[in-house]
């Protein structure tokens, strides 16, 4: 059975909805306004059932879970420069993973499911698992999807291009090849194909 028709996944759909809905940053997907960590995780989950077939409960929960409650720790709090900010993404995959596990343990999951939710979390055999491939692919369609944009404005056009290609580089065939379903404008399609050229 698929993890969409379980009644526990349904629970622990809507409690990491229910976590991420306090977020105060809002991102507009399809002309709709949305907490950001609660769109990230809607967006992820979908892309991930596109991308594994069936894709069970615990690669959709990981990739609804992957930024939960991301904005209790800022990255402001963290040094500016990129050292700063691979501690920050790395302490905020560890404190997603276990915060991720009372909510699942609440919804009906064993220590196996709450175990291997985890593990995509904090990207574990990234590269070599599925399921936690699949979750990282989400995670830079996601990426490209609600943030290019706004990054655009902040970036220099040749910072930029290198950060798309570092995302590329984490991302499987399969999630390179969803790309270019990614609702983008035309200008943030130009850029991806800039970067990506070659």
């Amino acid at each position: 059975m698929r993890g969409l028709s379980s009644d526990r996944y349904a629970r622990a759909v809507a409690s990491i909805d229910a976590a991420n809905a306090a977020d105060p940053t809002v991102v507009v997907v399809a002309g709709v306004p949305q907490p950001l960590a609660q769109a990230h995780g809607r967006l992820a989950s979908a892309w991930v059932a596109r991308l594994l077939d069936p894709a069970p409960d615990t690669a959709l929960l990981a990739a609804r879970a992957h930024h939960l409650r991301r904005w209790v720790v800022p990255r402001a709090s963290y040094p500016a420069d990129r050292p700063g900010y691979l501690r920050w993404r790395r302490d905020q995959k560890a404190r997603h993973a276990v915060e991720v596990a009372e909510l699942l343990d609440e919804a009906g999951y064993g220590p196996t499911d709450i175990a291997r939710v985890q593990a995509s979390i904090r990207r574990e055999g990234l590269g070599t698992d599925a399921e936690t491939q699949a979750v990282e692919d989400a995670a830079c369609l996601v990426f490209l999807e609600t943030q290019l944009a706004e990054v655009s404005t902040r970036l220099d056009r040749s910072h930029l291009c290198e950060v798309i290609r570092k995302t590329a580089r984490k991302m499987s065939p399969a999630g390179l090849a969803l790309v270019a379903e990614v609702p983008l404008g035309p200008a943030e399609r130009a850029l991806l194909a800039e970067a990506l050229d070659g």
